[in-house]
């Protein structure tokens, strides 16, 4: 398990490099963890179920390749809605803040 430190907090709050965006569906491109809280709020659930159908979960993918962060990755895989998907970020992004004021 990965011990969390401030600078580990800061990479994984902040913009991925060029060429590592997530590109939606519905034509959005998300550069950061912030920014992939606000699409799971606002993206339409058609947008949603192309990314996290069945047998895949793009969201998931993204956050453990490029963001980094393994723990997010499994409970967007467990998410069984969009709107619980949004809250695991949500709550991650608070969490990972809350680091960078130790």
């Amino acid at each position: 398990m990965v011990r969390i430190t401030k600078s580990i907090a800061e990479t994984r709050l902040g913009e991925v490099p060029q060429g590592e965006q997530f590109w939606c569906e519905d034509g959005r491109v998300l550069n950061n963890l912030p920014e992939l809280s606000v699409a799971l709020h606002q993206m339409h659930a058609e947008t949603y179920r192309h990314h996290a159908g069945e047998n895949r979960n793009d969201f998931s993918n993204w956050v453990r390749d490029v963001i980094g962060d393994d723990k997010l990755s499994r409970d967007l895989l467990k998410s069984t809605s969009q709107a619980q998907a949004a809250k695991s970020v949500d709550g991650r992004i608070a969490w990972l803040k809350s680091k960078l004021e130790v």
